[in-house]
């Protein structure tokens, strides 16, 4: 039994960053990954080549729509779909082998294949992942249906059903160690009535690589991912429409933030149905003489109250939930929350001694840069006794056009819990940098303790928020106050100058509004 004084299970930006941390701090550590290649769904699936996309698709938009206003001229303005995944993925094989190597940099042992959790300090690992509902076993796509694997009396040897067969699933290594780190990370969430195929109708996973543009495509859930991702595919050409259960976008964020970013999206073409409860999306393979013969499949989309959608392709993003299948957490007595976390204490510890989780798998954002500070903070403590996360300067960025940035509380939020605060804004259109660039949609909104001045929030809608939220930040991070955010001198001309005036707005003093 190969020993290891940590074991992470998972590689993704929790996973990969504490065991580096870890490793750095002198332990020996080994990671288990099920995928061919590190860096999890994060790097794989997700933000990475998602942001890819964008940023092609933008250049793209630009060459079509914008340049011309800088006095560019361009000819007959082609896309070329192929290359731009090309890049995608191109940019996604550079970084993974960029994980590999800080592995080897830093002498970590990566063990291919499913953890499971076999009892106190011992994990082993499985040459495939149990079954999961349907009789799969999970792969790297997000949301393939599962069924739990069958309970042995906690055996180490996991023995799966798979209808009236029995298969026993081989350990290709056993591992032992004095600390175990779950960081699993998390997968698509399903809605009941959406029937999931992979193709048509499917998961961000799917809609980062379709092979062409769709004439339509349907986004079910106005969240980050799929704004992102119908912003790239609007971008490129197709006609999309966001259904929206709640009766406004982007839950979570700043409400007042995200009324502004409904009428911009709006303005760009994205139609939006709010209020609008998803009960069936499923393939028709029958024309019913709305597609021309030869054409693939449509899809249909049932919302209550409404009229059937018809489109090319569905795109299911209503959030995410724990990836824990097959874990063998009930084999060291953990059990999951309502919501399918791991519940921890404030150092990470589950349940079971020596058994710690972080991530998209424990409470609070599911947000990769969350999970590497929880990664570090943990192991830190596990060597040092001490390693502490404040959730409070956790920064969140959603990056369509304009982007959309905030870190701690919204306005809402105080409004709810009854605390006294006061606000500052300033509009981009204000500041001449944003002028320069073009882009002078949005504001930076700025709440402060109506007593102390310390700032509470920060809530940005424009041009590179999602730079611009690190210095919000760092503010709230050390405690400081409205006036020292305004007293700080910003170069000139710069976006950042849009968060001083915001600052200098909370006492009603802001120079250029």
């Amino acid at each position: 039994m190969n020993q290891h004084d940590l074991i992470v299970i998972g590689s993704g930006p929790g996973g990969y960053v504490a065991a580096v941390r870890a490793a750095q701090l002198g332990l020996n550590v080994a990671c288990i990954e099920r995928e061919p290649v590190l860096g999890g769904t994060c790097l794989r699936v997700g933000c990475i080549p998602s942001k890819a996309l964008l940023e092609s698709s933008e250049q793209y938009h630009a060459a079509r729509h914008t340049l011309a206003a800088h006095g560019v001229k361009v000819g007959n303005v082609e896309l070329d779909l192929p290359a731009l995944l090309k890049r995608k993925d191109q940019l996604v094989g550079g970084l993974t082998k960029g994980v590999e190597a800080l592995f080897k940099k830093n002498k970590i042992t990566r063990y291919a294949g499913h953890g499971c959790l076999a009892g106190p300090g011992r994990v082993n690992v499985l040459s495939e992942p149990p079954a999961q509902a349907g009789g799969q076993a999970a792969s790297g796509r997000d949301n393939v249906p599962s069924e739990p694997p069958a309970q042995a009396g906690g055996q180490a040897n996991p023995t799966l059903a798979r209808g009236a067969r029995m298969v026993s699933l081989a350990i290709s290594v056993e591992l032992q160690a004095k600390h175990i780190l779950i960081a699993t990370g998390s997968k698509s969430a399903a809605l009941k009535g959406v029937e999931l195929d992979y193709d048509r109708i499917g998961t961000s996973t799917e809609a980062l690589a379709y092979p062409e543009v769709p004439k339509h495509l349907v986004v079910i859930g106005a969240g980050y991912i799929g704004l992102e991702l119908g912003t790239v595919w609007q971008r490129l050409g197709a006609r999309v429409t966001v259904l929206e259960y709640l009766d406004r976008i982007l839950p979570g964020t700043d409400a007042e933030i995200a009324a502004e970013a409904l009428k911009l999206f709006k303005r760009q073409g994205i139609e939006f149905r709010l209020g609008a409860r998803v009960t069936a999306a499923r393939r028709d393979e029958g024309t019913k003489g709305r597609r021309h013969e030869g054409e693939g499949p449509e899809c249909v989309v049932e919302c209550e109250g409404h009229e059937p959608i018809h489109c090319d392709r569905v795109l299911l993003a209503v959030g995410r939930v724990p990836n824990t299948d097959g874990l063998g957490l009930e084999n060291v007595r953990i059990k999951c929350d309502e919501k399918g976390r791991i519940p921890v204490d404030e150092h990470f510890a589950t349940a079971a001694p020596g058994v710690y989780a972080i991530g998209d798998v424990i409470r609070g954002p599911m947000l990769a840069h969350k999970a590497s500070e929880e990664g570090s903070a943990c192991v830190e403590h596990l060597v040092t006794g001490y390693g502490h996360v404040n959730y409070d300067a956790i920064p969140a960025v959603c990056y369509t056009e304009p982007e959309i940035a905030g870190v701690g509380q919204t306005e809402d939020q105080l409004k709810q819990a009854g605390s006294a605060y006061r606000s500052g804004s300033f509009q981009f259109r204000g500041n001449g940098r944003a002028r320069a660039l073009g882009h002078i949609d949005g504001k930076v909104k700025i709440l402060a303790d109506a007593k102390t001045d310390r700032i509470l929030g920060v809530h940005i809608i424009g041009p590179r928020a999602g730079d611009l939220i690190a210095e919000a930040a760092v503010a709230i991070e050390f405690g400081a106050s409205s006036e020292d955010l305004a007293r700080c001198t910003h170069a000139h001309p710069t976006l950042a100058e849009a968060l001083k005036e915001a600052a200098l707005a909370v006492a009603g003093r802001a120079i250029h509004a």
